[in-house]
């Protein structure tokens, strides 16, 4: 590892001093981390309890940091992502507004208090329906400008997010919209791809039925096939 001080003094006096402005917890131990040993990766952010490394980096971006991914190999041959930082800055981005706690508690509440994707009550957050970086907070006074997402949820609309060509290029709302990420109900495509899916949870009584509808089905079925075959039908 090399000398921190040695590091930081590869990075111009202005970008430090952006830097030591940071407020945002995540993105600031990002950075520093950078500063002191010229990159940090996924397994680094893991050990600092950042379980999903993409998340901590885009909050960086958001911040108009431009963070260079590389793909390094690890202890054991492992292949993960390390971040490393640009000297390049973009202009006039400041990162996402700060929601207060009631403003929050209270979209959680309209949403029933549960995941709007699998119907979770645990673990509840509030997410930008568009992402961030496709219309930053230029939906910020729309009805319904965010959804409410359990944290496995909200992982995989990250993953799925991070990987589709809108998001990384055309950064078109109207694409967003009408995805099932951002409206489950009335989606007409899954990250650009001719897809209908739906999440189904049973709780309760439901659960008990659900396993009794599995118990019944034949061994080399699913119940995800028996579901959709059902549904196939009564659209015939």
């Amino acid at each position: 590892m090399r000398n921190a001080k040695t590091v930081a003094n590869q990075y111009p006096k202005e970008l430090l001093n952006r830097i030591s402005k940071v407020s945002n917890k995540r993105a600031r131990l990002v950075l520093d981390t950078i500063i002191a040993n010229g990159s940090v990766t996924t397994d680094e952010l893991k050990e600092f309890g950042y379980n999903h490394a993409p998340r901590a980096a885009r909050d960086v971006r958001e911040l108009g940091f431009t963070l260079i991914t590389t793909m390094v190999t690890g202890a054991g041959g492992k292949r993960m992502a390390a971040y490393s930082l640009d000297t390049a800055v973009e202009v006039g981005k400041s990162g996402r507004i700060h929601m207060p706690k009631k403003e929050r508690d209270a979209i959680i509440v309209a949403s029933g208090s549960k995941c709007q994707i699998c119907g979770a009550i645990h673990d509840l957050q509030v997410d930008h329906r568009v992402p961030y970086e496709v219309a930053g907070e230029s939906l910020k006074n729309e009805p319904n400008a965010c959804m409410v997402l359990d944290g496995t949820c909200n992982r995989r609309k990250s993953w799925t997010c991070e990987h589709c060509q809108n998001f990384l290029k055309l950064k078109q709302v109207a694409i967003c919209q009408s995805c099932y990420w951002a409206n489950p109900e009335q989606h007409s495509h899954v990250a650009m791809e001719q897809m209908r899916r739906v999440d189904v949870v049973f709780l309760g009584r439901d659960a008990k039925a659900f396993d009794e509808f599995r118990e019944r089905l034949k061994k080399d079925d699913t119940a995800q096939n028996a579901i959709k075959e059902i549904v196939i039908k009564l659209g015939e």
